[in-house]
């Protein structure tokens, strides 16, 4: 585990992907971060992310090659978009996503098998992709504060299997 969180930070070293043994927590949260160096995708082994908090405008590429990532929070930050690239966490169960400037997701995110949890509170929202309704095992879609998405029609299919919403 390595906490760098509440430090002000503008920027991570690169030397930080050797650290072969990071498996369980890496937290970035509350910096000021505007990127992550390329060189944080060899970090395939770390299971849980926290870049929330920072002032990221894109999706950092890196994080699409963290295969073995189970939780991703990447909330408060300023990210417009995701990159289909999302659909590469094949592990990931929870992604936090709350705060935001979202107005969709790719299509790739119905490749998330083992994805439970989607936070997505707080964004400009105004349409999402018909394959979250496919996801197997969602329990919980968080759509609060989203003042702006029509509720689409595979939403209450989706409540009536089990999963969650909060609108």
């Amino acid at each position: 585990m390595l906490d760098l969180g509440h430090n002000k930070l503008t920027s991570v070293p690169d030397a930080l992907a050797d650290l072969d043994g990071l498996t369980d927590f890496l937290y970035l949260h509350d910096n000021r971060l505007t990127s992550l160096p390329l060189a944080l995708e060899r970090l395939t082994k770390l299971r849980y992310l926290n870049l929330s908090e920072n002032a990221l405008e894109v999706f950092p590429k890196c994080v699409s090659s963290m295969s073995s990532l189970v939780e991703l929070r990447i909330s408060d930050n300023c990210l417009a978009s995701l990159p289909d690239s999302i659909g590469h966490l094949l592990q990931l169960r929870e992604l936090h996503l709350r705060n935001n400037r979202l107005i969709t997701l790719p299509v790739s995110i119905g490749m998330l098998q083992d994805l439970r949890h989607i936070d997505l509170r707080g964004n400009p929202l105004i349409d999402l992709p018909v394959t979250i309704a496919a996801l197997p095992r969602l329990e919980k879609l968080d759509l609060r504060w989203v003042a702006t998405l029509i509720s689409p029609v595979w939403i209450e299919p989706l409540e009536a299997r089990g999963c969650t919403v909060y609108r």
